[in-house]
């Protein structure tokens, strides 16, 4: 790698690195506000929301890097052409290929970055995330321990409390209990503990009443207890883990699918095999991206204005691109031959690089300015 080279790829990477930590923070935050309040409001920890926000983050930076790639590729290329660096190289000779070989260094970088991301730390991540969601579902006494706030843990029940001490114990509960169609119960108490039974947890309640109306004969029976043991047990459905999705299946198994597997996701050979392909090219849409954003504006001439157009052809080319590739990803379920059109996105980013490419080292028409060999006034002179 030659000097020009590392020092253009010095640039790229460095940008690169910025807009990839801007856009994930920006990102990141924007899921956060919701992840924080459904996990916090669950009586969950600050740790465990840290936890699963940090497994979040693979998927997150799957999905910005290559838009990363490009902001670095056009915000480098517009500079170094208003700085006349580009026009310096250029006019030693190099050609628009050879100028955009650290580019293409660049976008083979992020390439293996993301092929690394999609084969084999997102679908671990996903796998970790899905089993700690499991065992947050069935942790039964973080989800009833939430004070000011009613809460429903299973259809037809209702449970309060108005406030817990530091030892645990509850202040002033209600519960409400209308499973049975028959009749419906509410209990209240001054005080309440949750403990641990033989098999399964139990509610203790001191100081309260149970009302109970009896739907059929229109009756409300009333009785005070001093203390009462509710039965927890079949009161929340136990946390199960949910069936794998394809992605937190390893790329291998995508390929070759057994039956017990696409029983338990409920996917179509086609899905699985589009999966796994789709693992293989979306990776090289960062080549294409970065590509993309060099080779459009290396077709622009030096202006003190800026690349503004060729910035915004650049944009205008890049959603065209990501618009293909979700339509083709969607086409490719449909038949187990469709994997092929998944490839065709990355493609078309970087064939239409190429061509630009091409275009951006032709030799291009001069305009005459004035008197001279190659203007009108001259040849008639």
């Amino acid at each position: 790698m030659t000097r020009f080279d590392r020092y253009l790829l010095s640039q790229f990477l460095a940008l690169f690195g910025f807009f990839s930590l801007v856009l994930v923070l920006i990102y990141w935050v924007n899921r956060a506000v919701g992840l924080f309040d459904r996990i916090i409001g669950d009586g969950q920890s600050a740790l465990v929301f840290l936890e699963i926000s940090l497994l979040t983050l693979p998927n997150v930076i799957r999905v910005v890097l290559p838009v990363s790639a490009f902001a670095a590729a056009v915000y480098t290329t517009n500079k170094l052409a208003q700085d006349g660096e580009l026009v310096v190289m250029q006019a030693t000779g190099f050609s628009a290929f050879r100028l955009a070989r650290p580019v293409l260094y660049f976008g083979l970088s992020v390439t293996l970055m993301l092929l690394v991301l999609y084969n084999v730390i997102v679908p671990h991540s996903r796998t970790i995330l899905a089993e700690r969601t499991a065992e947050m579902s069935a942790n039964m006494t973080a989800r009833l321990l939430v004070d000011g706030k009613f809460m429903h843990p299973t259809d037809g029940i209702t449970f309060y409390i108005r406030d817990i001490s530091d030892a645990g114990e509850m202040q002033d509960i209600f519960l409400s209990d209308d499973r049975s169609s028959g009749s419906k119960t509410i209990y209240t108490a001054r005080r309440a503990l949750l403990v641990q039974g033989d098999v399964d947890p139990k509610l203790i309640m001191f100081d309260g009443m149970s009302q109970s109306f009896d739907v059929a004969k229109n009756r409300l029976s009333i009785t005070h207890f001093s203390d009462f043991t509710y039965d927890l047990g079949g009161l929340l459905v136990a946390g199960a883990r949910p069936p794998r999705s394809l992605d937190e299946l390893p790329t291998r198994a995508l390929f070759a699918p057994s039956a017990a597997l696409l029983a338990e996701t409920g996917s179509s050979h086609a899905d699985f095999l589009s999966e796994a392909h789709a693992r293989l090219a979306q990776p090289f849409l960062a080549l294409a991206t970065a590509l993309i954003g060099f080779a459009a504006l290396l077709m622009g001439a030096f202006s003190r204005f800026g690349l503004w157009r060729q910035i915004l052809g650049a944009v205008v080319l890049l959603i065209v691109v990501q618009m293909v590739n979700n339509a083709a990803f969607s086409a490719s379920v449909r038949s187990d031959f469709g994997w092929i059109l998944v490839y065709i996105a990355p493609l078309l980013g970087i064939v239409a690089s190429i061509a630009m490419l091409w275009v951006a080292q032709r030799p291009r028409r001069r305009h005459s300015a004035g008197p001279g060999p190659t203007s009108s006034e001259g040849a008639r002179a």
